[in-house]
């Protein structure tokens, strides 16, 4: 579908999509995929642990003409999805605003404000420093051209990012089709008194998997909630804070500052055979097992009517991850197609490392 945006005429080289280092190539076949329901013509690029990858059309293509391709919400590995349209080489450490005002200029297309990025590698992270120096200067030099219109709405987000330290890609970031944090990674404070840095996790999926508004009406405090493998408490903590009643099983303990709270029933079970006397609102799961278990397990309790909502994730093999995230897909879809239409948003978090984060729902 067209975009109906003041950007939708701009002409763009293709898709840039950050990743966690390390998961390329998986995002590379995702990008693939994309490319090629929007009718694209062109190849990929990705280099191993430089966590970003890009795809790159033969012709220049109208961001119009992209459609479904740009959300960034499509595909599992991308932190951040954006269309490229221009890329600069061999920057002058004197001056690099100049030559990046002249391909912005070239590109025809106004922008709102700018973000300059890098992608999330420990090389990588030595520059940003300079982004931060560098946006002041870069923003005073966009608006002096007449690129930027900071009280214009509409107008995408120009996206800068530094693959190194000479080379710069040029993005257009649009509200609603991209992730609304810089390189894609919601910034999260551990809070003090939380049992693990797994809390982090489940914060991170209620922000980045539900919609600001999804929040507000199925996330709200007196609800009953399940935390499956639930030891040492991380997802029951994040739960128990936003108002939820908890049933934790493990047969592991729970930290005291969890328990404290009296909100937690701690029950020592198997999460893969212990169920509910009654349905609950949500129920959340960190197992360590084969991931095909796990989905199957999810499917199950959302077909049955045990929980409205899940958030789970899937620990993947070392090999061949793509085909497992795609296998567990093919698992939810055949136990609750005959149930009803369900909504199932599968993403790498941040706080994931050798796993990604789903939701899943039945659409009412």
């Amino acid at each position: 579908m067209t975009q109906h945006t003041p950007a939708a005429g701009l002409l763009t080289s293709g898709l840039i999509g950050y990743c966690r280092a390390g998961f390329e190539k998986e995002l590379a076949a995702e990008l693939d995929d994309l490319a090629a329901d929007a009718g694209l013509i062109g190849y990929v690029r990705a280099e191993p642990n430089t966590g970003y990858v890009v795809y790159e059309t033969f012709e220049p293509t109208p961001l119009g003409n992209l459609g479904a391709a740009t959300d960034w919400r499509r595909p599992t590995f991308a932190r951040q999805l954006l269309p490229w349209f221009g890329r600069v080489d061999n920057l002058p450490e004197r001056d690099r605003a100049t030559p990046l005002v002249d391909a912005v200029k070239a590109c025809g297309q106004r922008f709102s404000g700018v973000v300059l990025e890098t992608p999330d590698t420990d090389e990588a992270k030595q520059r940003s420093g300079f982004c931060r120096r560098f946006t002041e200067p870069l923003t005073k030099a966009l608006e002096k051209a007449g690129a930027l219109r900071s009280s214009r709405t509409g107008l995408p987000v120009l996206h800068v990012v530094f693959s190194d330290a000479t080379t710069a890609w040029l993005a257009a970031g649009l509200t609603g089709e991209c992730a609304p944090w810089p390189m894609g990674i919601p910034r999260l404070r551990m809070p003090s008194n939380a049992p693990s840095r797994s809390t982090l996790k489940l914060a991170e999926a209620f922000t980045t998997l539900l919609e600001d508004g999804e929040r507000d009406t199925i996330l709200r405090a007196g609800q009953r909630a399940v935390d499956l493998g639930a030891a040492p408490g991380g997802w029951t903590w994040q739960l128990v804070s936003r108002g939820l009643r908890v049933t934790a099983i493990d047969n592991g303990p729970l930290r005291d500052s969890v328990m404290a709270t009296e909100m937690v029933e701690h029950l020592k079970a198997d999460g893969f055979t212990w169920r509910p006397q009654r349905a609950v609102d949500w129920m959340v799961c960190d197992m360590v097992e084969q991931p095909s278990r796990i989905a199957s397990l999810m499917a199950e309790w959302v077909a049955t009517g045990r929980c409205r909502h899940t958030i789970f994730n899937l620990k993947l093999p070392m090999k061949r991850r793509l085909e497992a995230v795609e296998q567990c897909r093919e698992l939810i879809r055949k136990r609750l197609n005959s149930v009803g239409p369900y909504d199932l948003r599968i993403k790498q978090l941040y706080h994931d490392r050798e796993e990604v984060t789903a939701y899943l729902t039945l659409k009412r």
